[in-house]
């Protein structure tokens, strides 16, 4: 899910694609080859064999990035690689005793060519860590995407059949009331319940159509409730703005749950203000003369404030007001 991804993926840097992506092997390769032979070839004044010290550096480069440095150092086996690094420079001194490459003036400086070789062992060494690193690195990375798209899922789908359910409840105890009224509910519960079944499974919905569901879900509790009402502002330039689906409705549910007062009128009211590239939601609902049991909240809200902290880690603020009279809940959003 792109929308909770905010960090750029590691596999679409070209450094990272161009020394770790298999399908650019051979072009590192040839770019190594090609290093080596130029730096080689052109040192003829120092060296009377620039093909065999040439074959030497490319076996000792391949054989320590893809046999020393993986079947030891990559398990542990830090002294067995040491050891193996001494003998490659043991063995090179004696071959080189006995078969000196260099320009026999300058003789055969065992010490410089120490230096090279290890030089050349920690370089493909490195390379191969880095390789190693960087893999690892974007394996923790897609792991992390796909836990949070797994809880993001698990997340709506805690959502869908509690809203359901509340639904349902209403319609079945006015099919004893009043038929005629069960039967606009469940014509809109039809309209809610195919937004959910196709709209909210994409990745985005458009802000107005958000709205509109609310809008639906707001003139069902109206029908079940006659001392209810409530108000959508819509302000700025909405049209075009996306958002993760079902983003709104905890907000309007848990203050149509808790707002229900037998004794006086009771309302929400819903503000949206699009501005400065910023999405300003307002949700404000009055609260019953007699405070129920338990705690407020719930579910709901529980679930969009874990909803926000993935969808929105750093581009979101939320403010709870509960006030003797009035809930309001603020929430501003970077588009």
């Amino acid at each position: 899910m792109s929308d909770f991804i905010h960090q750029k993926p590691i596999g679409e840097n070209a450094l990272f694609r161009f020394l770790v992506s298999p399908d650019r092997r051979i072009f590192r390769h040839l770019l190594f080859i090609a290093f080596i032979g130029t730096v080689l070839y052109n040192s003829t004044s120092v060296i009377d064999s620039p093909t065999t010290i040439f074959i030497y550096f490319t076996i000792l480069f391949y054989v320590n990035m893809y046999v020393l440095v993986p079947r030891l150092l990559f398990r542990g086996k830090n002294i067995a690689y040491c050891l193996s690094v001494v003998s490659i420079l043991a063995i090179m001194a004696i071959g080189g005793y006995f078969f000196n490459p260099f320009n026999k003036d300058h003789g055969l400086n065992i010490p410089l060519f120490s230096f090279l070789t290890v030089l050349l062992l920690a370089a493909s060494a490195s390379i191969k860590l880095f390789q190693k690193g960087m893999k690892d690195k974007q394996l923790i990375y897609e792991l992390r995407q796909s836990k949070t798209y797994a809880e993001l899922e698990q997340l709506k789908n805690q959502i869908n059949p509690h809203f359901l359910f509340n639904m349902l409840n209403n319609a079945n105890v006015l099919t004893k009331k009043d038929p005629e009224k069960a039967s606009q509910v469940l014509m809109k519960l039809s309209d809610l319940l195919r937004y959910q079944l196709y709209d909210s499974t994409r990745e985005k919905v458009l802000l107005t159509s958000d709205i509109h569901f609310l809008e639906d879900f707001l003139n069902l509790e109206k029908v079940r409730r006659d001392s209810f009402d409530f108000l959508i502002s819509k302000e700025g330039d909405l049209s075009g703005v996306q958002i993760p689906p079902l983003l709104f409705i905890s907000f309007v549910e848990n203050a149509v749950k808790h707002n229900n007062d037998p004794a006086k009128a009771s309302y929400v009211n819903l503000f949206f203000d699009v501005r400065y590239n910023k999405l300003f939601f307002k949700c404000i609902n009055s609260k019953p003369t007699l405070k129920p049991d338990g705690k407020s909240g719930g579910l709901g809200l529980a679930n969009i404030r874990r909803r926000l902290e993935l969808l929105f880690p750093a581009s979101h603020s939320l403010r709870i007001e509960d006030d003797t009279e009035t809930y309001c809940a603020t929430l501003t959003i970077n588009l």
